[in-house]
């Protein structure tokens, strides 16, 4: 076994969008396992949206990532040392490994998977955080009922395409907002959207309001929320009295932008807001999935079967090369992406 591996660390906190000067890769000696832990060779490591806030200094639900710090992340790969009795070396594990050629983890942390049954890949998506918490935002708070209509934004993303084939088999009208014409074909051909609305064909907020509203003839009941920016402007103006909103995510805000703003100026101001909410009765819900980790096996047992006879479909986006990890990661925060963000380590 090598006595080095590499890692990708924080090389400093970004000013708006993260660029290649924040990053550095760099060798490091090989870890060794403690008590408790395992030593992993981590085959595909996942790319999220929330890795953004990790790295800045900023209150959060969770630590920033220190400068010099090894990025953090959800990875596959396969056990090399082990110094607990329930991973045997060459099990394929999912774990907080990071982004690295190796890595050592606490083996609480982690879990076992069997590649037999699906590639393990998908512990990184579709089976995996993202999957789940499109299964759990849906079910929890957006409680749907068939015949109501979903819109869900970056539609062809991990947890939107999970949130929108699920509320077809519930007997919803799903409507997709994705980024391009390609990615809106993905979201009805691939994942049975019965529509897809192009955000970026529409510079406007008026402007995409009024394709939602073509797509949405009977209102919005459900907005999944993954985006901000002016697609929840546009999206919340069409919401049916008692409508729900799961907040998932902001990733239009993530790089610079308070509350509010976008490319045209356009944007929520508080009163408006929260006007909107009251009037309309709405139920809007922000959530970390990290605090749900208990109907993870829930999640497993519904959907796992729903994966392997086609109902539930995904696709995967991957990058070769450690090396190549933050300029994917720039990529997905502006929607570069199609699938499932994936780094090919080894």
């Amino acid at each position: 076994m090598t006595s080095k591996m590499q890692q990708i660390v924080l090389a400093s906190r970004p000013d708006g969008a993260p660029g290649h000067d924040n990053f550095r890769l760099e060798s490091a000696d090989m870890p060794t396992p403690g008590d408790g832990e395992i030593l992993v060779e981590v085959s595909h490591m996942s790319l999220d949206p929330y890795m953004r806030g990790r790295m800045d200094d900023a209150k959060s639900y969770a630590a920033p990532v220190p400068i010099g710090g090894k990025m953090e992340g959800g990875s596959v790969g396969r056990v090399l040392a082990s110094n607990v009795a329930n991973f045997a070396e060459g099990d394929h594990v999912f774990g907080p490994f990071g982004w690295a050629t190796h890595s050592v983890a606490d083996a609480r942390m982690c879990r076992k998977l069997d590649p037999t049954q699906a590639p393990v890949t998908t512990a990184l998506g579709v089976l995996g955080m993202p999957g789940f918490t499109g299964w759990w935002g849906l079910n929890e708070y957006g409680r749907p009922k068939q015949g109501e209509t979903l819109a869900v934004a970056a539609a062809t993303g991990p947890v939107g395409s999970m949130v929108g084939q699920l509320a077809k088999a519930k007997g919803l009208r799903a409507v997709g907002i994705a980024g391009g014409a390609e990615k809106c074909t993905l979201a009805t051909d691939t994942f049975g959207f019965d529509a897809c609305i192009d955000h970026r064909a529409h510079a406007t907020v008026n402007d995409l309001r009024g394709a939602l509203k073509d797509a949405c003839p009977d209102g919005i009941d459900i907005y999944f929320e993954n985006v901000g920016g002016k697609v929840l402007e546009a999206s919340l103006s069409l919401m049916n009295p008692f409508g729900r909103i799961p907040v998932c995510g902001m990733i239009a805000w993530y790089n610079a932008g308070g509350l509010g703003a976008d490319a045209n100026g356009e944007g929520l101001t508080g009163p408006k807001l929260w006007r909107t909410i009251l009037v309309n009765f709405l139920s809007v819900n922000g959530f970390i999935i990290a605090n749900h980790w208990d109907r993870f096996p829930d999640f497993v047992r519904e959907v796992a079967p729903m994966i392997a006879d086609g109902r539930v479909k995904y696709q995967e986006d991957i990058t070769e090369g450690l090396e190549n990890a933050p300029q994917a990661f720039m990529d997905l925060l502006t929607g570069g992406n199609h699938g499932k963000a994936i780094v090919k380590v080894n």
